[in-house]
């Protein structure tokens, strides 16, 4: 009889609330391009704490008489399967476990809980559960938590290549790593595909792709096609400020240093580059250890833009760079005078002392 109501409770296709208030949940985490998620069922405490580990939740497999007859799993939740889907391969533990949709069962233990990923993740609650079904189990420890009422799934640790998806309810948590190997291989691919949709028809596309390879340092070659792309291809490539220096940094870092400055120069001598701009070109040279290459390029600016602040505040910076100082002090000076904001005027005052030897 009770089965019997919860299967009209939960009958498809009418709206009615969750069978015994066991509210339905969704928890998804990305991963990069990778997406993690679990659906599942949430109960409540309500007035059985500290009976729930080895009581409700019983310790070790279990028998029931609907279903299959084999001894069972929990279900890591209530109602129907609660279900663990990753868009891509993953590690689960350091073990790997293909993209796809999997029941997610648990066995309890005292010190230790086993894990389940079982490819069966269609069938209401644990009663078809089999052994042979399994795509994964792993062994975690649990521990103790602060106090949830309703059972709650929650990605606790995320960085830049795993999470940590963790079981929380009375007091207790278990949780496991999902990780990706070679995520910056996957996430290459996702751009390249990306580039041949709506973000490939403005260089402001390829650029935030080359950035990606910058930052993480990788597939450098490719960053250097789509700079060139976001330069020169035909009806969307620009040569501006923004595309060369970036083309520049990518130069710089396969250690191409020539080519690097000859587009650095080349981008600052552009007539649309502001003297804001130029500045920072000449910055990314500093940067780029050339500080002789940085004053030249400061100099521009003076010449062509003359005595304004971004001029004075870079002359500082170029010619203290190239070890003098007297005349970085005198362009400190006069960028002080000119600074626009009390960020700027107390940034500067800190380089007058430090050019004063003060």
């Amino acid at each position: 009889m009770l089965l019997a109501g919860s299967a009209i409770a939960q009958f498809p296709g009418l709206t009615l609330p969750p069978s015994g208030g066991n509210q339905k949940a969704t928890v998804v985490q990305g991963i990069g391009p990778v997406r993690v998620t679990v659906d599942y069922s949430s109960p409540a405490v309500k007035d059985r704490r500290g009976t729930i580990w080895g009581g409700l939740v019983p310790y070790g497999l279990v028998k029931d008489d609907f279903g299959n007859g084999q001894p069972l799993p929990w279900r890591a939740g209530a109602n129907e399967n609660t279900v663990f889907a990753v868009s891509h391969d993953v590690l689960i533990e350091g073990k790997p476990l293909p993209a796809g949709r999997y029941g997610l069962f648990m066995i309890a233990g005292p010190e230790e809980w086993t894990v389940i990923f079982s490819k069966n993740s269609e069938s209401w609650g644990h009663y078809f559960y089999e052994v042979k079904d399994d795509a994964l189990r792993v062994v975690v420890k649990p521990k103790k938590h602060e106090y949830r009422e309703w059972l709650t799934f929650d990605f606790v640790c995320r960085k830049y290549n795993e999470a940590i998806v963790e079981m929380q309810w009375e007091d207790l948590a278990v949780g496991f790593t999902v990780s990706v190997s070679g995520l910056n291989d996957i996430i290459l691919s996702s751009l390249k595909k990306d580039l041949q949709r709506e973000a490939g028809f403005s260089w402001q596309g390829y650029l935030a792709a080359v950035n990606f390879c910058l930052q993480q340092k990788v597939h450098l070659d490719q960053a250097l096609v789509w700079a060139d792309a976001a330069v020169s291809l035909p009806g969307i490539g620009q040569k501006n400020i923004e595309t060369l220096s970036m083309k520049s940094r990518v130069l710089a870092e396969m250690g191409r240093t020539e080519e690097a400055l000859a587009t650095m120069k080349a981008a600052a001598n552009l007539p649309t580059s502001g003297p804001l701009e130029i500045h920072q070109v000449c910055r990314q040279l500093l940067g780029m250890k050339q500080p002789k290459a940085a004053l030249e390029v400061f100099q521009l600016n003076q010449k062509r833009n003359g005595d304004v602040w971004p001029v004075n505040v870079g002359l500082a910076r170029g010619y203290s760079a190239n070890g003098d100082k007297v005349t970085a002090l005198t362009h400190a000076k006069k960028a002080l005078e000119q600074a626009p904001d009390d960020i700027n005027k107390k940034s500067l005052t800190q380089l007058v002392k430090e050019l004063s030897g003060n």
